[in-house]
Parts: C-alpha cells; sequence; structure tokens
C-alpha cells in the first residue's frame, strides 16, 4: 500500500535529446523493488491508474519513493502497438519553457503555473492554428496544465489528426485554439508498421511516404526513413525523416527498389531526396 503524492512528475531517467520522450510519472511511497516493473498500480477500488516503472535508490531496493506510468499513456500505447504496430506520437509543433515566478508575475498568474510558449515551428499545427509566441497553454481541453510533463501526458493521448483544443493566456487574456495535432513530418498521417521495411546494413527502416506528405512536398514517389541506427546511411550525414526519391536519377518508391538499385552498383551511387521540412538534399554513398 501507499500514497500518491505527486503527479506528472520529471524524473529525468530518459534520453530526451530530441524532446520525443514522455516523463510524466505518477510519485507514490508504495513498496516497488527489482523486478516489479509492468506491474499494476491499483486504487483501493481496484482499478488501474498506472504502471510500475522506476524507483529513486541508490542501491537498487525501495527506498521510498516508486513511480508509475499513467495508465492512460499505456492504455493509449496498447492501442496504437496492436492496431499499428508502433505508437502514433502526436505533436503540436512549439518550443516551450516552464513559467517560474516572474514570467508568471509578468503573465499575471497567480502563481506559476502552464508552459510559456517560446518558439511556434514555422507551417506546424500550432502556426495554423494561431499559437503566438509569449502564449502560456494553461490547458487542453477543459483540463489544467501546470506544467512541461502535464503537456506532455495530455498530448500523448492523442493521435494525429486529432483536433483538441487549448486554452492560453495572451496579453493576460485567455483564448481558445483548436488545433489539429499532426506526426513527426508534419502530416495526419497513421502508418502501420507492417508497410515499413528495414535494410540492416545500411542501418535503416524505411516507409514508402504517404500521400498528404508526397503533395505537400511535390513529389510522386519515396522511402522515408523512418528509424536510423549506426550504419552506411548515418555515416554519410543523412538524418532520420529523409525521404529518398532517387538513387542515381532512378525513382525510389520502397526498400526493395533500393535493394535493387544498389545490388549491381559499383564504386559508388548519388542518393537524392528531401526532408520533411522540403529542403532537398544529395548525398553520395560509397562501396
Amino acid at each position: 500500500a501507499g500514497i500518491v503524492s505527486a503527479k506528472a512528475r520529471n524524473i529525468n531517467i530518459l534520453n530526451n535529446n530530441d524532446g520525443s520522450s514522455i516523463e510524466s510519472f505518477i510519485q507514490t511511497d508504495a513498496a516497488v523493488n527489482r523486478g516489479n516493473s509492468g506491474g499494476a498500480l491499483v486504487n483501493t477500488r481496484g482499478e488501474l491508474i498506472g504502471i510500475n516503472a522506476a524507483i529513486a535508490s541508490g542501491t537498487g531496493y525501495y527506498a521510498g519513493y516508486s513511480f508509475a506510468i499513467p495508465a492512460n499513456i499505456a492504455r493509449k500505447v496498447a492501442h496504437d502497438l496492436m492496431q499499428f504496430g508502433e505508437v502514433q506520437r502526436a505533436y503540436i509543433g512549439i518550443q516551450i519553457r516552464e513559467v517560474d515566478a516572474s514570467l508568471a508575475d509578468e503573465k499575471g498568474l497567480d502563481q506559476p503555473r502552464g508552459v510559456y510558449v517560446a518558439g511556434v515551428i514555422e507551417n506546424s499545427s500550432a502556426s495554423k492554428a494561431g499559437l503566438k509566441v509569449g502564449d502560456v497553454i494553461v490547458g487542453i481541453q477543459g483540463n489544467s496544465i501546470n506544467s512541461y510533463s502535464e503537456l506532455q501526458e495530455s498530448v500523448a493521448q492523442y493521435s494525429p489528426g486529432d483536433e483538441i483544443t487549448i486554452q492560453v493566456l495572451r496579453t493576460k487574456d485567455p483564448v481558445d485554439l483548436k488545433v489539429v495535432l499532426t506526426n513527426e513530418s508534419g502530416t495526419t498521417a497513421r502508418v502501420k508498421r507492417e508497410e515499413s521495411e528495414s535494410l540492416s546494413d545500411l542501418g535503416v527502416s524505411l516507409r514508402p511516404v504517404d500521400p498528404e506528405t508526397a503533395h505537400k512536398l511535390g513529389i510522386n514517389q519515396g522511402a522515408e526513413i523512418y528509424e536510423l541506427r549506426s550504419g552506411k546511411l548515418s555515416g554519410i550525414g543523412i538524418r532520420k525523416g529523409f525521404i529518398i526519391t532517387r538513387i542515381d536519377r532512378k525513382p525510389v518508391r520502397s526498400a526493395d527498389d533500393i535493394r535493387k538499385l544498389l545490388k549491381p552498383a559499383q564504386g559508388g551511387v548519388l542518393i537524392e531526396g528531401v526532408y520533411p521540412n522540403g529542403v532537398r538534399a544529395y548525398y553520395g554513398l560509397g562501396f
């Protein structure tokens, strides 16, 4: 047994260099030890409220605090894995920072709360919805947002293509904005894992570019690098999200096309493509 002492806790245990990892844990003093991760955290009515995931300890054994993934996030992840084979992560398209005491005073808040919009990505969901630098996000779908972790947890419950209402404070006045969430590529497409193909020798997993992205970028075909690992392509500077459209001027639509074009190649090839932001790039791959 234990007591919930905090929600939306960020304990900095995940590698979050790209901002994609979600840390919004339920903190309790329920005893959790090695081997308990993945176990249920239930309330007094026997209802699932979280999945045990971590402890605060210097020895590896319970020392007073444990942390659980909220059930609403776990439920969304499980649903996506069963239906699509991968998590359908939704994005707003903003750069943010926490609201401290001085910023709260400037914005007329009675206490530090909300998330400050420090930047809006061009052509993102946020920019299309009218979010502006200087806005303070204080709610999503009528639920209060007090921290970055709460914002992450709230958005994580939705998928690309979902429309949400974001409540912001703008020059101390409340404003409601309708935002259509997108995927990492900036479209509303949801992609199934079985559409992805792996080229282990190149260190990538690819999938056919979805029609919405193709139309947006003005291309007819392409294979998107969905996962990038250490390999030949990362070694020449190609980044995740790059859409390969041609190899030695021959069109590419799938991983199979790439295999066929690389198999007879000698010396090297020229890889052409475009990134989701519209920047075209060319890379030389030697053998």
